[in-house]
């Protein structure tokens, strides 16, 4: 795993030394996601600047990677991520009179591009992004994974382009500044992941399966990958034994790593389940138990209660599972007071580049020290991250009014989807026009949702469920897992993301993919001989979420000290009475969720525009 930053402009000369600098400090940007090592190459109107993560042929990865024809470079490579049928590639571009220097899969991308062109996406099984410069052609291409695990970022230029693996790349260019306009504000305020979108004016991210092309002539975006609907010819039994067959050769291919491998787990279906297999394939090729890492709270038997999201605590389940299996494991118990801590708020942000939902601060910080604990004994782990995207398992998918909400399913049945807003300025809030923008970002997703003409109503709804989420509610899972990890040097693997899985089980009909009646029907049968009864009988419930007062009463000192300081400048988008309303009341009262989530936005705006010299569009 790695990072990438890049800078193409056709109308000036890109070896001059303060060029370079500029490159320079553009890749220094990725030095947490690529620890290990870091190269510049430079050629005219061309500069690629990489920071490596060491994973696969640590000698022999080296970037970015040049392939040569009579001593001339023909095409350069920057990568992030890994491809996991790499080795079969290797095999078939032999045969077809390819040499290799390394056995890297980076090796086998350049290799490929050079015999299929572009078309080498659509043969690559695996989280990436990429940018290849054909010298012959003057021609760039950004390249990004099906699902979009792994990130990658661009800013159309006058004469060309810059990227980056995240914002903070782009944002090191001393052409650009950090701006924002409404669109982008809506985009940090609602949890709708329009793809494409950035919170910063002219920033766009590739979209997932989507190649971007830059020549002298503009940019050019065209799709190798897209969900699409066909009919699914398999009988349940055959359908359960399929899913088992591909998880099996998924995790197989997901536990190959020159350095140290672990899966987080949670207690519940999904992580345990990849840990399951993880821990069969690990004992068979290495006799060891693989390691597992939890995560709990100080406290947190004393503060949970179950609610319509969290029905247990992960703890007991957790203990389950390591005496069923076996598992090396590690239990990291956090104290949720300084989960809240002002200055790690700053460095969720900072890994981020703009503040995170406000549903889940607390998560991205809790998941940030996590990443911390396990980065000191592995460098790559495997989650059981987007298994409720693909096989049906949130709460909202088996609830009929917010499946018949006409709207994102996940925010008519939190009802939070306005209420971090009410914290702003009211005029700012009008001209926001937020319940327009999320009208119109739900009806441009229903729109593109691919479907079958024999679909009844129920099994057309639900494809449409179905695909709100892998397209838009995954992105922002995989982007605070992405972020998280990579601040800290550690490569997150998710297997639930194989794209062959995804499309499969996208055509499965509901009726089927909930046959017993209980959410993720499909995943408990695959998985049901691998777990111990008490998890495969338990309920979903999310990543954890601290419920310790501490946590709320240092949130609130810290938005106390915003209000009180006239030169912060996000003072003048508040809407001063509803915050102090907020601070008035006590700890813990019965609107707790919706204060805190009010008191977040306030606080990661602040620390947002301040530090990153924001401003707003007029």
């Amino acid at each position: 795993m790695c990072g990438i930053a890049g800078w193409i402009s056709y109308d000036r000369d890109l070896c001059g030394e303060s060029e370079k600098r500029i490159l320079a400090a553009m890749t220094s940007t990725m030095e947490r996601r690529g620890p290990d090592a870091g190269g510049l190459w430079v050629d005219r109107h061309v500069g690629f600047g990489h920071r490596r993560l060491a994973v696969i042929d640590i000698e022999g990865g080296v970037q970015p990677m040049l392939a040569e024809d009579c001593e001339k470079t023909v095409a350069s490579l920057i990568f992030a991520g890994e491809i996991y049928n790499f080795v079969e590639l290797r095999e078939q571009l032999i045969v077809l009179g390819h040499t290799f220097r390394t056995r890297s899969d980076t090796e086998v991308i350049l290799r490929g591009y050079l015999q299929w062109g572009a078309e080498v996406a659509e043969r690559l099984n695996g989280m990436f992004s990429f940018a290849i410069w054909d010298t012959r052609t003057e021609e760039l291409l950004l390249v990004r994974d099906r699902m979009g695990v792994k990130p990658l970022f661009y800013y159309p230029t006058a004469d060309g382009v810059l990227f980056g693996s995240e914002p903070k790349a782009i944002l090191a260019h001393p052409d650009v500044r950090p701006e924002v306009d409404l669109d982008g504000l809506r985009e940090v305020l609602v949890l709708v992941k329009n793809p494409e979108r950035t919170p910063y004016a002219g920033m766009h991210e590739v979209r997932p399966g989507q190649i971007v092309r830059v020549t002298r002539s503009g940019l050019v975006k065209t799709r190798y990958w897209q969900l699409t609907a066909h009919e699914h010819e398999h009988d349940l039994h055959r359908t359960i034994k399929t899913v088992r067959e591909l998880l099996d050769d998924i995790v197989q291919r997901h536990v190959v790593a020159d350095v140290p491998l672990c899966s987080l787990l949670s207690g519940g279906l999904d992580s345990s389940a990849v840990t399951a297999l993880a821990d069969r394939a690990m004992r068979k090729e290495h006799g060891s138990h693989i390691r597992s890492f939890s995560v709990d709270f100080v406290n947190q038997d004393q503060y949970f209660l179950p609610g319509a999201l969290h029905k247990a605590s992960d703890t007991p389940f957790v203990h389950d599972f390591v005496q069923y299996i076996g598992t090396d494991h590690t239990e990291v118990v956090l104290d949720s007071s300084q989960l809240a801590d002002g200055r790690l708020n700053s460095t969720v942000l900072h890994a981020c580049d703009f503040p995170p939902n406000s549903t889940t601060v607390d998560m991205f910080a809790s998941l940030y020290r996590l990443c911390e604990v396990i980065k000191t004994q592995s460098t790559v782990a495997l989650s059981g991250e987007s298994a409720d995207e693909v096989f049906g398992g949130y709460p909202w998918f088996h609830d009929p009014q917010a499946v018949a909400a006409g709207t994102f399913p996940w925010l008519a049945f939190r009802g939070t989807a306005m209420d971090t807003a009410n914290v702003l300025d009211k005029d700012l809030l009008e001209r926001l026009n937020l319940p327009e923008f999320q009208a119109e970002s739900y009806l441009r997703a229903i729109a593109e949702t691919p479907r079958l003409k024999d679909d009844d109503p129920t099994e057309r709804r639900m494809r449409e469920v179905s695909y709100l989420h892998l397209t838009r509610f995954v992105q922002f899972l995989l982007d605070r897992k992405d972020r998280m990890s990579m601040a800290v040097g550690l490569e997150v693997r998710v297997p639930y993301c194989d794209h062959r899985l995804v499309d499969y089980v996208f055509n499965i009909p509901w009726r089927m993919k909930s046959f017993d009646g209980r959410e993720k029907s499909i995943l408990r049968a695959a998985a049901g001989e691998l777990l111990p009864g008490s998890i495969i009988e338990r309920q979903k419930s999310p990543y954890p979420s601290t419920q310790d007062p501490a946590y709320e009463i240092s949130v609130r000192d810290q938005v106390a000290s915003v209000m009180d300081d006239p030169r912060d400048p996000i003072t003048p988008l508040l809407d001063r009475a509803a915050v102090d309303e907020i601070l008035a009341r006590p700890v813990g009262n019965a609107s707790l969720m919706s204060d805190r989530r009010g008191l977040e936005c306030v606080r990661s705006l602040s620390t947002w525009f301040k530090e990153y010299g924001v401003s707003l569009a007029a």
